[in-house]
């Protein structure tokens, strides 16, 4: 957990009470206290876990949204402690010798396939025509259906 006690008291509000708090409020929203004491009538031996366990997707999409406002605010940052782990060089029995050649010949292969499409690709790009080398690239995803998008949709903006 964080050493810093503001630090850690947000990411015991961010990870533990916040989804059960969804979870009170949405069982008030459906059902009223009621719903909410219903959590309560012993019919489960953890009923705090339940309610986090029915609380944890909208508190997963609320800390989502925190993040795109500012990153770190939804999900903080859990400060690690990292160290060097020495390299070991002895090989179990179980591994062949072999494995390594096989390993770069298999690697080898790939590259050798790899060089091979971008290559293709490559020519390919050389021979495409240039006709709209000048505008930017579509993925078909603009507003406005049709626009810069590499076809005519003249007969779907008269039906609009």
């Amino acid at each position: 957990m964080a050493a810093d006690p503001l630090d850690a008291l947000r990411l015991t509000l961010m990870q533990d009470l916040l989804p059960v708090g969804l979870a009170v409020v949405e069982r008030a929203r459906k059902g009223g206290p009621r719903e909410v004491m219903a959590a309560f009538d012993g019919s489960s031996p953890d009923p705090l876990g339940t309610l986090r366990e029915e609380g944890e997707p909208a508190a997963t999409q609320l800390r989502a949204g925190l993040d795109n406002l500012q990153p770190g605010l939804g999900n903080p940052v859990v400060k690690v402690e990292v160290r060097d782990v020495p390299f070991q060089t002895a090989q179990p029995a179980a591994q062949s010798v072999e494995q390594p050649q096989e390993d770069a010949a298999e690697l080898q292969a790939a590259l050798v396939r790899i060089g091979s499409r971008l290559a293709e690709l490559e020519r390919r790009l050389a021979a495409a025509p240039r006709a709209h080398a000048a505008g930017p690239i579509s993925y078909g995803r603009e507003s406005a259906p049709g626009v810069g998008s590499g076809f005519d949709d003249r007969s779907a903006a008269g039906r609009r």
